[in-house]
């Protein structure tokens, strides 16, 4: 095991769905899961893939309900390639890591080259041993191209391997026990064939949204494949004669092609001429390598010891997820990746922790995921028009057309019991959208996106917050009601019949924030567009001063000196924190705690996740003071550090996302603090510290957040003017690290942070200097130099 390889030794059935997860691989196009090639889908393997993109809607019934829900398709299974040694009668068992003759198992990831490797040891009847080492990609370089390479070795004998090499299409969305009830049959029309002797195919078509499918696969091998299709299944039988100590390779190529790809007609017809064309494995390896090499070294990230380790792991699948392949394709950030079926492959606020990290490697895929956004702005519009408002409001959960995924109903597994959702009402996803957009144009100085795309959706999330709010004459203050914050936990008052909580703090101040923003760019558009925009939104001087009133106005609700979450929180009861976790050990997720014993977390002042606590991590103190100044409040940082001890000790961490803002919170001023929650993070996923999760999809928000947190939050980077402002915070375990960024015209920019100094070298080009800004002081660094500048502790 090294800084580049994730290394598992021994089969573990309890843990398989974690490590299929977590050995996913991807590019941005398609994914396919880690599992083992000669198991299917089961209670222990689940052996999914997917699309960025393809969903498909179906109704269920559910609790004596009819649901629709949109999910993100489990595709065609490319992988199955299984085997057993003959028996003179021509049978014999088919090897399987959960049978007894497993002797050994070992895999390993190698993050540098995006290449899956397992070595298998088994013993067949009467003692024969067969070594079976695999190595697989998931083209970086090509996105539509996979492969799969097997090597048998036989023992002291001599004998016949069958090798079945098959496409899978009766593959359904099981992959998330909870789901198990719902509809998850997505795949209609299968047909399968061949196409001339080496190559298989399948095709099919989604239910509803009528997605085509076309997968061909191309098996070769020393000997002839005896290839049939059946109903639901396309299949190579290959017989192979082994010898003791020779081995024998298996190369299965496969490609993929959806009716959603450009520049096709025919997905099974470009499948097939795709996976004819192809080179042999090895040429297909390098292709993948050099493809890599590319990526790594547009995201450099240098972080010593174990934290270097798993952000680099982190980094792998961020970019598998997310890669430049994405910019060509109409795709949101599914909040747990490609890598399984959780959250049904939805796109939630996730990209507030993701796209600042792409802003500064990769703008032209932050361009693109903005652009889904801005695709489905008529749908925001159709919704807050529904709601009776005006503007965009954009939904809490979206899919493939941007109408609101989330579900009205979920089950509470430790009660069995189907509660109504109310997540629909977090409205400040739409803060989420025009945050992402503004920061995405400050980092990038993309004025063409800002002044066409970006300022459609800013202002019109901005005429959806003035409408929102009511005055009250009693407050001499704008509110904001019925709303769910962050925390998810608090979706009605104790005992309420209405659902929804009035003056979320995050929400006032984010919704004042964007009105604010809003303003400023109608003031700052050239006079032509600003014409335009105002004739097609009907945006008058009337309407633009109700936005300069409400971003003074809003109300900001405190109790005891501190920043209330809600309007009313400072009343609920306070939990009895130590005896719940004695009880129960692991109460994350307290709300369900609550609920199986006849409670209700709507009475208690205890949160979820983050939630007044995400204005630390949006915005650096100065600009959250201003912001409070604005609306007539005093932040000072007295009543922040107040703010911030109430919820640390109210706060159950029930998502991946809490702990890393707590930590971004923290590091200026509680570095020891601070990294107890950055370990959580960096831990997130690979110790599975939700309890299960991470099997049914990895954190994305998470992870790209943690190597965020790395870039911008220790380093205090951020864009003002044309100047790249910079104020390092030293932080245990991580006192010292490098990376490279792209900024406004200068590529590879490397920053490093040692104790004491901060390294900044800009690579030759024909640009101007590169102003670096620090607190006391602001340099000029030409291309081609380097600049060593000291750091005050």
């Amino acid at each position: 095991m090294n800084d580049w390889t994730w290394e598992y030794e021994g089969y573990d059935p309890a843990r398989e769905r974690l490590r299929e997860s977590l050995c996913t691989l991807g590019n941005g196009l398609f994914a396919t899961r880690g599992a083992a090639p000669e198991c299917a889908a089961d209670d222990i393997h689940y052996p999914g893939t997917y699309a960025a993109g393809c969903y498909n809607r179906l109704t269920s019934t559910v609790a004596g309900s009819q649901v629709v829900s949109e999910d993100m398709v489990n595709l065609p299974n490319w992988l199955p390639l299984r085997f057993r040694i003959l028996d003179p009668q021509g049978q014999g068992a088919w090897f399987t890591p959960d049978g007894e003759a497993l002797d050994s198992h070992r895999q390993w990831l190698d993050l540098r080259a995006g290449i899956l490797e397992r070595e298998v040891r088994y013993t067949g009847p009467e003692g024969r041993a067969l070594a079976v080492r695999q190595r697989r990609l998931v083209h970086m370089g090509d996105p539509h191209l996979a492969a799969l390479r097997t090597e048998f070795t036989a023992g002291n004998w001599q004998g016949v391997l069958e090798v079945e090499s098959a496409l899978d299409g009766g593959v359904r969305n099981s992959g998330v026990e909870r789901y198990r009830s719902l509809n998850s049959t997505h795949l209609t029309h299968v047909h399968t064939g061949t196409s001339g002797p080496e190559t298989m195919w399948l095709r099919c078509r989604t239910s509803s949204s009528d997605i085509r499918v076309g997968m061909a696969a191309r098996t070769t091998a020393p000997s002839g494949a005896e290839t049939h299709s059946g109903e639901h299944r396309a299949v190579q039988r290959l017989r192979i004669p082994l010898s003791p100590g020779l081995t024998v390779t298996v190369d299965k190529t496969v490609a993929l092609h959806t009716s959603r790809d450009r520049a096709i007609s025919d997905p099974l017809g470009a499948a097939v001429d795709r996976v004819n064309a192809a080179p042999g494995f090895d040429v297909l390896l390098g292709t993948h390598r050099a493809a890599w090499r590319e990526l790594w070294r547009r995201a450099e990230l240098e972080v010593p010891g174990e934290p270097g380790r798993i952000l680099r792991l982190h980094l792998f699948h961020v970019l598998q997820t997310l890669s430049p392949h994405t910019a060509d394709l109409d795709a949101g950030v599914p909040a747990r990746g490609l890598h399984g079926e959780a959250y049904r492959g939805h796109v939630f606020w996730d990209e507030l922790f993701v796209l600042p990290y792409l802003n500064l490697h990769f703008p032209e895929v932050s361009r693109a995921l903005l652009t889904y956004r801005h695709r489905r702005l008529g749908q925001a519009c159709a919704a807050a028009r529904e709601s009776g408002r005006a503007g965009a409001m954009y939904p809490w959960q979206s899919g493939s057309d941007g109408r609101e995924e989330s579900p009205r109903l979920h089950l509470n597994p430790r009660s069995g019991h189907w509660l109504p959702d109310r997540s629909h009402l977090q409205h400040h996803v739409g803060s989420a959208v025009a945050y992402n957009v503004w920061r995405y144009c400050e980092a990038t100085a993309d004025i063409g996106f800002l002044h066409t795309k970006g300022a459609e959706m800013l202002l019109q999330i901005a005429r959806f917050w003035s409408d929102s709010a009511e005055y009250d004459d009693g407050l001499g203050r704008y509110r904001i009601r019925g709303v769910l914050g962050p925390d998810e936990y608090h979706d009605a008052y104790p005992d309420a019949k209405k659902p929804g909580l009035d003056d979320n703090a995050y929400t006032n101040a984010t919704a004042a924030w964007v009105l604010t923003r809003a303003l400023d760019l109608m003031g700052t558009l050239p006079e032509p567009r600003r014409r335009e925009l105002a004739e097609r939104l009907g945006c008058d001087g009337r309407e633009l001063s109700r936005w300069q009133e409400v971003s003074h106005k809003l109300y900001m609700p405190f109790h005891e000196g501190v920043i209330s979450q809600f309007e009313g929180y400072g009343e609920l009861a306070e939990l009895d924190w130590e005896g719940y976790r004695s009880r129960y050990g692991d109460i994350r997720r307290l709300d369900r705690i609550l609920e199986a014993e006849g409670d209700s977390v709507n009475r208690y002042q205890a949160s979820k996740q983050a939630d007044v606590l995400m204005l630390g991590y949006l915005f650096r103190p100065a600009e959250l003071s201003d912001l409070f100044a604005r609306l007539g409040y005093r932040l000072d940082d007295e009543v922040w550090r107040r703010t911030v001890d109430h919820y640390l000790l109210r706060t159950s961490h029930g998502s991946t996302l809490s702990g890393l803002v707590h930590g971004w919170v923290l590091a200026r001023d509680r570095r020891s603090q601070a990294w107890q929650f950055v370990q959580e993070a960096l831990r997130g996923d690979i110790a599975d510290v939700q309890g299960g999760t991470t099997g049914e999809g990895i954190h994305l928000g998470a992870m790209a957040g943690t190597l965020d947190l790395v870039q911008r939050g220790l380093t205090g980077l951020h864009v003002r003017a044309d100047a790249l402002c910079l104020d390092p915070v030293p932080l245990t375990g991580l006192s010292q690290y490098g990376f490279v960024i792209r900024h406004r015209g200068h590529w590879d920019v490397r920053v490093r942070i040692t104790p004491g100094q901060l390294r900044v070298e800009v690579p030759p080009s024909d640009r101007s200097p590169l102003e670096i800004g620090l607190p006391d002081r602001r340099v000029l660094v030409a291309p081609g130099e380097v600049c060593d500048l000291p750091l005050s502790e």
